[in-house]
């Protein structure tokens, strides 16, 4: 039986819109193995599909083809403690899964690099499925075919605070709002922040990050989609975040604070009780520099 544990990712890190994202110590649990028929369910309450459009058995599926073997039947058991369509990674730790999953009952054929190709080219971009795989932040570019990327290990004095809202925000919907082109002058105003965040985030210039997380390539579009999303940007700051943004295709807002700001979460959460925004939650965690690798009961 193949057990992995896979963390939740945080993707665009504000301005780097498809190429940059982290992982965190939040993870999905799943246990797999070769079975002579198709056997999935869940080990916690979260409802998964338990046919052939599952997710993981897709991408489980996927790797058997590119390995030339046929895959006989699979049972899969999943905890899925990533919220699901929150911008969280959900479904590129279930991509991940099912490929190290599959590449590890196959014997491990495919490398590292192979993996993350494969992962990008199914879920169409490498900002959530290769930091998923690898850990840390990762910096990553998808030709289409092949991804070039660089795994940065982050140990600093942060926290990441996900202020996650009641409601649900599809990946489809939230790049259905963007625009087809952008402006040369967009364009740039995104490289330089981009550029300016990972500068910032690695050597500790942190004061920065508010500046590099700024972005007009698809916030000011999502935002829009995400009731008081700017508001909770608002409280955020107001409680000290270094910087706020939209995880992902949203709807989760991302503080980034100062591990010393011991009382952020309890503040917030005050704070958007107070505006009436008692469905939103605040949880806190800290880059998982491991990626994806096996865990023991």
């Amino acid at each position: 039986m193949i057990k992995l544990k896979i963390p939740a990712t945080s993707a665009n890190l504000g301005a780097g819109f498809d190429a940059l994202g982290l992982a965190l110590d939040l993870y999905n649990e799943v246990e797999m193995e070769e079975y002579d028929k198709l056997d999935i369910s869940s080990a916690d309450s979260t409802p998964v599909p338990t046919d052939e459009k599952n997710l993981i058995y897709i991408s489980v599926s996927d790797l058997y083809k590119v390995c030339g073997k046929k895959l006989p039947g699979l049972r899969l058991r999943q905890v899925n403690n990533i919220p699901m369509t929150r911008g969280l990674g959900s479904s590129s730790a279930c991509i991940v899964a099912g490929l190290v999953g599959a590449n590890k009952m196959l014997g491990e054929p495919l490398s590292a690099d192979d993996l993350v190709d494969l992962a990008a080219q199914i879920e169409g971009h490498p900002d959530n499925t290769a930091p998923a795989l690898l850990g840390g932040i990762v910096t990553a570019v998808f030709d289409g075919r092949k991804v070039h990327w660089v795994k940065q290990e982050v140990f600093t004095k942060l926290k990441f605070a996900a202020i996650i809202p009641d409601f649900e925000l599809s990946t489809e919907k939230a790049r259905a709002c963007l625009p087809q082109t952008v402006s040369h002058k967009d364009a740039v105003y995104n490289l330089s922040r981009a550029a300016l965040f990972s500068a910032s985030l690695l050597t500790g210039k942190f004061e920065n990050l508010r500046t590099g997380v700024h972005d007009r390539l698809h916030q000011p579009y999502r935002t829009e989609l995400i009731p008081h999303c700017r508001e909770v940007f608002d409280i955020a700051y107001t409680h000290g975040a270094y910087a706020a943004y939209i995880s992902g295709a949203g709807p989760t807002v991302m503080a980034i604070v100062d591990d010393s700001n011991e009382y952020f979460a309890g503040k917030t959460k005050f704070s958007l009780d107070n505006a009436g925004l008692t469905g939103w939650t605040v949880r806190e965690f800290k880059i998982d520099n491991i990626g994806t690798r096996p865990f023991d009961n």
